[in-house]
Protein backbone atom coordinates (compact mmCIF):
# COMPACT_ATOMS: atom_id res chain seq x y z
CA UNK A 1 0.00 0.00 0.00
CA UNK A 2 2.59 2.16 0.92
CA UNK A 3 4.34 1.81 -2.51
CA UNK A 4 1.44 2.74 -4.11
CA UNK A 5 0.88 5.81 -2.24
CA UNK A 6 4.50 6.90 -3.35
CA UNK A 7 3.70 6.22 -7.11
CA UNK A 8 0.79 8.30 -6.92
CA UNK A 9 2.66 10.90 -5.20
CA UNK A 10 5.22 10.85 -7.80
CA UNK A 11 2.85 10.82 -10.33
CA UNK A 12 0.89 14.38 -9.03
CA UNK A 13 4.28 15.95 -8.49
CA UNK A 14 4.88 15.03 -12.35
CA UNK A 15 1.74 16.57 -13.43
CA UNK A 16 2.22 19.48 -11.33
CA UNK A 17 5.96 19.89 -13.13
CA UNK A 18 4.76 19.36 -16.40
CA UNK A 19 2.09 21.77 -15.86
CA UNK A 20 4.27 24.40 -14.88
CA UNK A 21 6.78 23.74 -17.64
CA UNK A 22 3.83 24.25 -20.16
CA UNK A 23 3.18 27.34 -18.28
CA UNK A 24 6.68 28.74 -18.17
CA UNK A 25 6.86 27.86 -22.39
CA UNK A 26 3.78 29.86 -22.80
CA UNK A 27 4.80 32.96 -20.82
CA UNK A 28 8.30 32.27 -23.23
CA UNK A 29 6.39 32.65 -26.25
CA UNK A 30 4.37 35.55 -25.07
CA UNK A 31 7.25 37.27 -24.01
CA UNK A 32 9.12 36.48 -27.68
CA UNK A 33 6.04 38.21 -29.42
CA UNK A 34 5.72 40.74 -27.84
CA UNK A 35 9.68 41.40 -27.99
CA UNK A 36 9.79 40.86 -31.37
CA UNK A 37 6.54 43.60 -32.27
CA UNK A 38 8.54 46.23 -29.69
CA UNK A 39 12.18 45.47 -31.09
CA UNK A 40 11.46 43.76 -35.07
CA UNK A 41 14.59 41.84 -35.21
CA UNK A 42 16.15 42.45 -31.89
CA UNK A 43 13.31 39.42 -30.96
CA UNK A 44 15.60 36.68 -30.83
CA UNK A 45 18.09 38.37 -27.86
CA UNK A 46 15.65 39.47 -26.10
CA UNK A 47 13.88 35.90 -26.20
CA UNK A 48 16.94 34.32 -25.20
CA UNK A 49 17.18 36.51 -21.94
CA UNK A 50 14.03 34.70 -20.73
CA UNK A 51 14.87 32.41 -17.91
CA UNK A 52 13.43 28.92 -19.22
CA UNK A 53 13.80 26.06 -16.86
CA UNK A 54 13.46 23.25 -19.38
CA UNK A 55 15.52 22.62 -22.70
CA UNK A 56 11.88 22.48 -24.83
CA UNK A 57 10.49 25.71 -23.31
CA UNK A 58 14.34 27.49 -24.67
CA UNK A 59 13.79 25.71 -28.04
CA UNK A 60 9.96 26.45 -28.70
CA UNK A 61 10.35 30.22 -28.82
CA UNK A 62 13.39 29.86 -31.23
CA UNK A 63 11.85 27.93 -33.29
CA UNK A 64 8.71 30.63 -33.53
CA UNK A 65 11.37 33.43 -33.87
CA UNK A 66 13.33 31.37 -36.68
CA UNK A 67 9.94 31.17 -38.90
CA UNK A 68 8.54 34.75 -38.15
CA UNK A 69 12.61 36.16 -39.86
CA UNK A 70 12.55 33.46 -42.18
CA UNK A 71 8.87 34.29 -43.35
CA UNK A 72 9.92 38.03 -43.17
CA UNK A 73 13.21 37.20 -45.60
CA UNK A 74 10.94 35.81 -47.92
CA UNK A 75 8.17 38.35 -47.46
CA UNK A 76 10.81 40.70 -48.31
CA UNK A 77 12.70 38.88 -51.15
CA UNK A 78 9.73 38.32 -53.30
CA UNK A 79 7.89 41.80 -53.50
CA UNK A 80 9.77 45.08 -53.87
CA UNK A 81 10.00 47.56 -51.21
CA UNK A 82 7.33 50.47 -51.10
CA UNK A 83 9.84 52.88 -52.56
CA UNK A 84 11.01 51.14 -55.73
CA UNK A 85 7.87 50.32 -56.23
CA UNK A 86 7.22 53.95 -55.87
CA UNK A 87 9.61 54.95 -58.53
CA UNK A 88 8.68 52.51 -60.70
CA UNK A 89 4.91 54.21 -61.56
CA UNK A 90 4.58 57.30 -63.29
CA UNK A 91 2.98 60.42 -61.47
CA UNK A 92 -0.23 60.82 -62.72
CA UNK A 93 -1.08 63.57 -65.28
CA UNK A 94 -2.97 66.56 -63.44
CA UNK A 95 -6.36 66.17 -63.94
CA UNK A 96 -8.58 69.45 -63.89
CA UNK A 97 -11.39 68.49 -63.15
CA UNK A 98 -10.41 67.09 -59.82
CA UNK A 99 -11.57 69.91 -57.28
CA UNK A 100 -9.13 69.89 -54.20
CA UNK A 101 -5.93 69.38 -56.82
CA UNK A 102 -6.90 72.15 -58.67
CA UNK A 103 -7.57 74.02 -55.32
CA UNK A 104 -3.65 73.15 -54.23
CA UNK A 105 -2.20 74.00 -57.61
CA UNK A 106 -4.11 77.60 -57.57
CA UNK A 107 -2.17 78.34 -54.29
CA UNK A 108 1.28 77.50 -55.54
CA UNK A 109 0.77 78.99 -59.20
CA UNK A 110 2.79 82.03 -60.13
CA UNK A 111 0.64 83.06 -63.00
CA UNK A 112 -2.89 84.22 -62.37
CA UNK A 113 -5.16 81.59 -64.62
CA UNK A 114 -9.39 82.55 -65.21
CA UNK A 115 -11.12 79.76 -65.56
CA UNK A 116 -12.94 79.90 -68.85
CA UNK A 117 -17.21 79.98 -68.21
CA UNK A 118 -18.21 77.91 -71.15
CA UNK A 119 -15.93 74.49 -70.46
CA UNK A 120 -16.36 71.74 -72.78
CA UNK A 121 -17.33 69.25 -70.90
CA UNK A 122 -15.91 66.23 -72.93
CA UNK A 123 -12.68 67.73 -72.04
CA UNK A 124 -12.74 69.03 -68.22
CA UNK A 125 -9.66 66.85 -67.24
CA UNK A 126 -7.88 69.53 -69.44
CA UNK A 127 -7.42 73.26 -68.22
CA UNK A 128 -9.46 75.40 -69.71
CA UNK A 129 -8.33 79.18 -68.92
CA UNK A 130 -9.65 82.30 -70.25
CA UNK A 131 -6.67 84.00 -72.57
CA UNK A 132 -5.52 87.30 -72.68
CA UNK A 133 -4.78 88.08 -69.03
CA UNK A 134 -2.12 86.30 -68.67
CA UNK A 135 0.71 87.66 -70.17
CA UNK A 136 -0.13 91.50 -68.55
CA UNK A 137 0.15 89.87 -65.55
CA UNK A 138 3.25 88.12 -65.45
CA UNK A 139 4.71 90.66 -66.78
CA UNK A 140 4.21 93.00 -64.02
CA UNK A 141 5.66 90.28 -61.83
CA UNK A 142 8.70 90.49 -63.32
CA UNK A 143 10.43 91.73 -60.49
CA UNK A 144 8.72 89.77 -57.90
CA UNK A 145 9.30 86.27 -58.66
CA UNK A 146 12.43 85.98 -57.25
CA UNK A 147 12.66 82.02 -57.20
CA UNK A 148 12.36 82.12 -60.71
CA UNK A 149 15.66 83.11 -63.11
CA UNK A 150 15.46 85.73 -65.38
CA UNK A 151 16.35 83.65 -68.28
CA UNK A 152 13.54 80.90 -67.44
CA UNK A 153 10.55 84.05 -67.12
CA UNK A 154 11.51 85.43 -70.64
CA UNK A 155 11.30 81.83 -72.28
CA UNK A 156 7.93 81.90 -70.21
CA UNK A 157 6.57 85.44 -71.67
CA UNK A 158 7.51 83.97 -75.44
CA UNK A 159 5.54 80.61 -74.92
CA UNK A 160 2.67 82.47 -73.57
CA UNK A 161 2.37 85.00 -76.42
CA UNK A 162 3.52 82.47 -79.18
CA UNK A 163 6.75 84.00 -80.05
CA UNK A 164 8.12 80.48 -79.75
CA UNK A 165 6.21 77.94 -80.48
CA UNK A 166 7.74 75.19 -82.71
CA UNK A 167 8.51 71.82 -80.74
CA UNK A 168 12.21 71.82 -81.53
CA UNK A 169 12.64 76.00 -80.81
CA UNK A 170 10.83 75.00 -77.54
CA UNK A 171 13.22 72.72 -76.04
CA UNK A 172 15.75 74.33 -77.07
CA UNK A 173 14.96 77.80 -75.87
CA UNK A 174 13.99 76.10 -72.33
CA UNK A 175 17.45 73.98 -72.08
CA UNK A 176 19.73 77.57 -72.91
CA UNK A 177 17.52 78.82 -70.31
CA UNK A 178 18.36 75.98 -68.06
CA UNK A 179 22.01 76.44 -68.91
CA UNK A 180 21.70 80.27 -68.11
CA UNK A 181 20.37 79.22 -64.30
CA UNK A 182 23.15 76.55 -63.99
CA UNK A 183 25.86 79.08 -64.63
CA UNK A 184 24.38 81.45 -62.23
CA UNK A 185 23.20 79.06 -59.58
CA UNK A 186 25.41 78.62 -56.23
CA UNK A 187 25.02 75.92 -53.86
CA UNK A 188 23.06 77.83 -50.01
CA UNK A 189 24.92 76.55 -47.48
CA UNK A 190 23.93 73.33 -45.92
CA UNK A 191 22.87 71.52 -48.67
CA UNK A 192 23.96 69.57 -51.07
CA UNK A 193 24.01 70.34 -55.29
CA UNK A 194 22.05 67.40 -56.52
CA UNK A 195 18.95 68.05 -54.25
CA UNK A 196 18.76 71.68 -54.24
CA UNK A 197 19.35 71.75 -58.36
CA UNK A 198 16.85 69.18 -58.34
CA UNK A 199 14.50 71.18 -56.91
CA UNK A 200 15.51 74.58 -58.84
CA UNK A 201 14.78 72.57 -62.11
CA UNK A 202 11.43 71.18 -60.88
CA UNK A 203 10.34 74.96 -59.91
CA UNK A 204 11.30 76.01 -63.31
CA UNK A 205 9.68 73.90 -64.89
CA UNK A 206 6.37 74.02 -62.85
CA UNK A 207 6.68 77.75 -63.75
CA UNK A 208 6.78 76.74 -67.81
CA UNK A 209 3.84 74.37 -67.25
CA UNK A 210 1.99 77.51 -65.99
CA UNK A 211 2.59 79.54 -69.16
CA UNK A 212 2.25 76.75 -71.04
CA UNK A 213 2.39 73.02 -71.03
CA UNK A 214 4.91 70.95 -71.76
CA UNK A 215 5.82 68.72 -75.42
CA UNK A 216 6.83 65.23 -75.04
CA UNK A 217 10.17 65.96 -76.20
CA UNK A 218 10.21 68.55 -73.55
CA UNK A 219 9.41 66.07 -71.31
CA UNK A 220 12.17 63.77 -72.50
CA UNK A 221 14.89 66.64 -72.10
CA UNK A 222 13.91 67.39 -68.76
CA UNK A 223 14.77 63.63 -67.32
CA UNK A 224 18.14 63.60 -69.06
CA UNK A 225 19.12 66.58 -67.17
CA UNK A 226 17.71 65.12 -63.94
CA UNK A 227 19.74 62.36 -64.39
CA UNK A 228 22.74 63.83 -65.47
CA UNK A 229 22.19 65.78 -61.91
CA UNK A 230 22.02 62.57 -59.91
CA UNK A 231 24.84 61.34 -61.80
CA UNK A 232 27.32 63.85 -60.74
CA UNK A 233 30.25 62.55 -58.53
CA UNK A 234 30.37 63.86 -55.10
CA UNK A 235 34.00 64.49 -55.22
CA UNK A 236 33.65 67.30 -58.02
CA UNK A 237 33.46 70.91 -56.82
CA UNK A 238 30.64 73.34 -57.36
CA UNK A 239 32.53 74.90 -60.70
CA UNK A 240 33.22 71.18 -62.49
CA UNK A 241 29.57 70.27 -61.58
CA UNK A 242 27.84 73.10 -63.25
CA UNK A 243 30.62 73.43 -66.14
CA UNK A 244 29.51 69.66 -66.42
CA UNK A 245 26.13 70.51 -66.55
CA UNK A 246 26.39 72.90 -68.93
CA UNK A 247 28.62 70.42 -71.44
CA UNK A 248 25.69 67.94 -71.29
CA UNK A 249 23.18 70.27 -72.13
CA UNK A 250 25.22 71.84 -75.00
CA UNK A 251 25.75 67.87 -76.43
CA UNK A 252 22.26 67.02 -75.90
CA UNK A 253 21.20 69.86 -78.31
CA UNK A 254 23.81 69.57 -80.94
CA UNK A 255 23.34 65.89 -81.16
CA UNK A 256 19.62 65.12 -80.64
CA UNK A 257 18.43 67.90 -82.10
CA UNK A 258 20.98 69.48 -84.96
CA UNK A 259 22.53 66.44 -85.68
CA UNK A 260 19.45 64.29 -85.63
CA UNK A 261 18.02 66.91 -88.18
CA UNK A 262 20.63 66.50 -90.51
CA UNK A 263 20.70 62.61 -90.59
CA UNK A 264 16.88 62.97 -90.87
CA UNK A 265 17.65 65.05 -94.27
CA UNK A 266 20.12 62.75 -95.47
CA UNK A 267 17.95 59.60 -95.02
CA UNK A 268 14.38 61.27 -96.31
CA UNK A 269 16.17 63.21 -99.30
CA UNK A 270 16.99 59.02 -100.73
CA UNK A 271 13.01 59.06 -100.99
CA UNK A 272 12.20 61.90 -103.24
CA UNK A 273 12.25 61.22 -107.21
CA UNK A 274 12.28 63.56 -110.03
CA UNK A 275 8.56 64.39 -111.15
CA UNK A 276 6.84 63.75 -107.75
CA UNK A 277 4.47 65.98 -106.15
CA UNK A 278 5.23 66.00 -102.82
CA UNK A 279 2.43 67.19 -99.89
CA UNK A 280 3.13 68.05 -96.51
CA UNK A 281 0.63 69.96 -93.63
CA UNK A 282 1.42 72.88 -91.51
CA UNK A 283 5.07 73.70 -90.90
CA UNK A 284 7.62 71.25 -89.62
CA UNK A 285 11.43 72.40 -89.37
CA UNK A 286 12.62 68.67 -90.19
CA UNK A 287 10.39 68.82 -93.30
CA UNK A 288 11.60 72.12 -94.46
CA UNK A 289 15.55 70.93 -94.26
CA UNK A 290 14.57 67.74 -96.42
CA UNK A 291 12.82 69.65 -99.38
CA UNK A 292 15.36 72.54 -99.19
CA UNK A 293 18.16 69.99 -99.26
CA UNK A 294 16.24 68.00 -102.06
CA UNK A 295 16.28 71.06 -104.15
CA UNK A 296 19.81 72.16 -103.56
CA UNK A 297 20.54 68.63 -104.97
CA UNK A 298 18.93 69.65 -108.13
CA UNK A 299 15.86 67.00 -108.28
CA UNK A 300 12.95 68.06 -109.52
CA UNK A 301 9.43 67.93 -108.35
CA UNK A 302 6.50 70.19 -106.68
CA UNK A 303 5.73 70.88 -103.55
CA UNK A 304 1.82 71.05 -101.71
CA UNK A 305 1.79 73.45 -98.40
CA UNK A 306 -1.76 72.15 -96.74
CA UNK A 307 -2.59 74.65 -94.14
CA UNK A 308 -5.67 75.07 -91.29
CA UNK A 309 -6.74 77.39 -89.36
CA UNK A 310 -6.21 79.70 -86.70
CA UNK A 311 -2.56 79.69 -86.79
CA UNK A 312 -2.29 78.84 -90.49
CA UNK A 313 1.56 77.77 -89.96
CA UNK A 314 2.09 76.98 -93.58
CA UNK A 315 2.32 80.29 -94.75
CA UNK A 316 5.43 80.82 -93.22
CA UNK A 317 6.37 77.66 -94.92
CA UNK A 318 5.13 78.49 -98.25
CA UNK A 319 6.53 82.17 -98.39
CA UNK A 320 10.39 79.96 -97.52
CA UNK A 321 10.20 78.04 -100.39
CA UNK A 322 9.09 80.49 -102.38
CA UNK A 323 11.93 82.30 -101.31
CA UNK A 324 14.33 79.47 -102.66
CA UNK A 325 12.62 79.05 -105.49
CA UNK A 326 10.66 76.08 -105.39
CA UNK A 327 7.58 75.34 -107.48
CA UNK A 328 4.52 74.84 -104.22
CA UNK A 329 1.14 75.32 -104.61
CA UNK A 330 -1.24 76.36 -101.45
CA UNK A 331 -4.46 75.00 -99.89
CA UNK A 332 -6.47 74.33 -96.76
CA UNK A 333 -7.34 71.40 -95.16
CA UNK A 334 -10.75 71.39 -96.32
CA UNK A 335 -9.56 70.52 -100.26
CA UNK A 336 -6.71 68.06 -99.10
CA UNK A 337 -9.38 65.07 -100.64
CA UNK A 338 -9.17 67.08 -103.94
CA UNK A 339 -5.68 67.87 -104.36
CA UNK A 340 -4.06 64.35 -102.91
CA UNK A 341 -4.97 62.85 -106.49
CA UNK A 342 -1.96 64.20 -107.73
CA UNK A 343 0.23 63.63 -104.85
CA UNK A 344 2.75 61.46 -105.03
CA UNK A 345 4.42 61.25 -101.57
CA UNK A 346 3.41 62.70 -98.31
CA UNK A 347 6.13 64.32 -95.60
CA UNK A 348 4.61 65.29 -91.94
CA UNK A 349 6.41 66.10 -88.72
CA UNK A 350 5.66 64.94 -86.05
CA UNK A 351 5.58 66.01 -82.05
CA UNK A 352 6.67 62.72 -80.64
CA UNK A 353 5.91 58.79 -81.74
CA UNK A 354 4.41 56.90 -78.66
CA UNK A 355 5.04 53.15 -78.01
CA UNK A 356 2.49 51.94 -79.84
CA UNK A 357 3.04 53.21 -82.89
CA UNK A 358 0.84 56.06 -82.47
CA UNK A 359 2.44 59.54 -84.41
CA UNK A 360 1.17 62.89 -81.88
CA UNK A 361 1.57 65.94 -83.78
CA UNK A 362 -0.17 69.23 -85.00
CA UNK A 363 -4.68 69.17 -84.97
CA UNK A 364 -5.21 67.67 -88.24
CA UNK A 365 -2.23 65.04 -88.88
CA UNK A 366 -4.77 62.70 -88.76
CA UNK A 367 -7.09 63.75 -91.30
CA UNK A 368 -4.22 64.19 -93.85
CA UNK A 369 -3.00 60.91 -93.16
CA UNK A 370 -6.21 59.07 -93.98
CA UNK A 371 -7.18 60.49 -96.85
CA UNK A 372 -3.68 59.51 -98.02
CA UNK A 373 -3.80 56.32 -97.32
CA UNK A 374 -7.76 55.92 -99.01
CA UNK A 375 -5.92 57.44 -101.80
CA UNK A 376 -2.78 54.89 -101.79
CA UNK A 377 -0.16 57.58 -101.03
CA UNK A 378 2.57 56.39 -98.85
CA UNK A 379 3.34 58.95 -95.61
CA UNK A 380 6.33 59.37 -94.38
CA UNK A 381 6.87 60.79 -90.83
CA UNK A 382 9.86 62.78 -89.34
CA UNK A 383 11.06 62.64 -86.11
CA UNK A 384 14.25 62.72 -83.92
CA UNK A 385 14.32 59.71 -81.95
CA UNK A 386 14.44 62.11 -78.39
CA UNK A 387 10.39 62.52 -79.34
CA UNK A 388 10.00 58.42 -78.99
CA UNK A 389 7.75 58.08 -75.67
CA UNK A 390 7.10 55.22 -73.80
CA UNK A 391 3.52 56.54 -73.51
CA UNK A 392 0.25 54.88 -74.90
CA UNK A 393 -2.41 56.85 -76.56
CA UNK A 394 -5.39 56.02 -78.58
CA UNK A 395 -7.33 59.06 -78.98
CA UNK A 396 -6.78 62.75 -78.82
CA UNK A 397 -8.81 63.38 -75.82
CA UNK A 398 -7.35 61.72 -72.81
CA UNK A 399 -4.18 63.77 -73.30
CA UNK A 400 -3.85 66.76 -75.42
CA UNK A 401 -3.53 70.87 -75.10
CA UNK A 402 -6.63 73.46 -76.00
CA UNK A 403 -5.80 76.50 -77.37
CA UNK A 404 -7.27 79.80 -77.50
CA UNK A 405 -11.31 79.38 -78.38
CA UNK A 406 -11.32 83.18 -79.57
CA UNK A 407 -8.97 82.38 -82.15
CA UNK A 408 -11.37 80.12 -84.17
CA UNK A 409 -14.33 82.96 -83.92
CA UNK A 410 -12.30 85.11 -85.81
CA UNK A 411 -10.86 85.33 -89.18
CA UNK A 412 -7.55 87.39 -89.87
CA UNK A 413 -8.74 89.92 -92.87
CA UNK A 414 -11.88 89.46 -92.46
CA UNK A 415 -13.70 92.33 -89.99
CA UNK A 416 -16.97 91.89 -91.54
CA UNK A 417 -16.97 88.23 -90.32
CA UNK A 418 -18.24 89.05 -86.17
CA UNK A 419 -21.05 86.07 -85.82
CA UNK A 420 -19.15 85.04 -83.04
CA UNK A 421 -17.79 87.80 -81.46
CA UNK A 422 -20.31 87.17 -78.15
CA UNK A 423 -20.16 83.75 -77.85
CA UNK A 424 -18.97 83.63 -74.27
CA UNK A 425 -22.42 85.60 -73.66
CA UNK A 426 -24.20 82.31 -74.78
CA UNK A 427 -24.53 79.43 -72.60
CA UNK A 428 -24.88 76.41 -74.22
CA UNK A 429 -22.10 77.44 -77.09
CA UNK A 430 -18.74 76.20 -76.82
CA UNK A 431 -15.90 76.66 -78.75
CA UNK A 432 -13.10 73.62 -78.96
CA UNK A 433 -9.62 74.75 -80.67
CA UNK A 434 -7.26 71.32 -79.85
CA UNK A 435 -3.90 71.75 -80.67
CA UNK A 436 -3.03 67.86 -81.13
CA UNK A 437 -3.99 64.79 -82.24
CA UNK A 438 -3.17 61.41 -82.38
CA UNK A 439 -2.83 59.43 -85.68
CA UNK A 440 -2.86 55.69 -85.97
CA UNK A 441 0.55 53.53 -87.27
CA UNK A 442 -1.81 51.60 -89.61
CA UNK A 443 -2.34 55.05 -91.86
CA UNK A 444 1.85 55.63 -91.36
CA UNK A 445 3.83 54.01 -93.83
CA UNK A 446 7.00 55.14 -92.55
CA UNK A 447 9.13 56.83 -90.04
CA UNK A 448 12.36 58.69 -90.39
CA UNK A 449 14.31 58.93 -87.14
CA UNK A 450 18.24 59.85 -86.75
CA UNK A 451 19.11 56.33 -86.62
CA UNK A 452 17.11 55.56 -90.15
CA UNK A 453 13.95 54.77 -91.66
CA UNK A 454 11.59 52.45 -90.47
CA UNK A 455 8.81 50.63 -92.00
CA UNK A 456 5.24 50.48 -89.55
CA UNK A 457 5.66 46.96 -88.87
CA UNK A 458 8.90 46.78 -87.31
CA UNK A 459 8.33 50.02 -85.55
CA UNK A 460 7.63 48.42 -82.43
CA UNK A 461 10.96 46.58 -82.21
CA UNK A 462 12.55 50.59 -83.31
CA UNK A 463 11.07 51.55 -80.59
CA UNK A 464 12.86 49.01 -78.51
CA UNK A 465 16.17 50.38 -79.69
CA UNK A 466 15.89 54.02 -79.18
CA UNK A 467 14.76 53.09 -76.03
CA UNK A 468 17.69 50.78 -74.60
CA UNK A 469 21.01 51.85 -77.43
CA UNK A 470 21.75 55.30 -76.20
CA UNK A 471 23.23 55.73 -79.58
CA UNK A 472 24.25 59.17 -81.12
CA UNK A 473 23.90 60.35 -84.71
CA UNK A 474 28.20 60.61 -85.23
CA UNK A 475 28.80 58.71 -88.05
CA UNK A 476 30.59 55.54 -86.42
CA UNK A 477 27.16 55.58 -84.36
CA UNK A 478 24.96 55.71 -87.11
CA UNK A 479 26.70 52.52 -88.75
CA UNK A 480 25.84 50.57 -85.78
CA UNK A 481 22.21 51.83 -85.57
CA UNK A 482 21.88 51.15 -88.98
CA UNK A 483 23.29 47.12 -87.92
CA UNK A 484 21.12 47.26 -85.46
CA UNK A 485 17.89 48.09 -87.55
CA UNK A 486 18.95 45.82 -90.33
CA UNK A 487 19.37 42.83 -87.67
CA UNK A 488 15.94 43.93 -86.26
CA UNK A 489 14.31 44.06 -89.64
CA UNK A 490 15.29 40.44 -90.84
Amino acid sequence: MEGKDQAMNSKQKKDKSSKAERRALQEAQRAAKAAAKAEGNKASGTATSVNVKSAKAAKAPQKVDNTSVAASEKKGGDRPSEKDRKKDVPHPRMQYDDKSRVEKAKRRAVVNQTEARNRVELFRHLPQYEHGSQLPDLEAKFFQLDPVHPSVYKVGLQYLSGDISGGNARCIAMLQAFQDAIRDYTVPSEKTLVRDLTAKISSYVSFLIECRPLSISMGNAIRFLKSQIAKLPLTLSESESKSSLQSDIENFIYEKIILADKAIVEHAVTKIRDGDVLLTYGSSSAVEMILLHAYELGKQFRVVVVDSRPRLRGKLLLRRLVEKGLSCTYTHINAVSYIMQEVTRVFLGASSVLSNGTVYSGVGTACVAMVAHSFHVPVIVCCEAFKFHERVQLDSICSNELGDPDAISKVSGREDVNDLDAWANTENLQLLNLIYDATPSDYVSMIVTDYGMVDRFVLLEFWDICLYFPVTVKSADRRLSRQILAMHSS
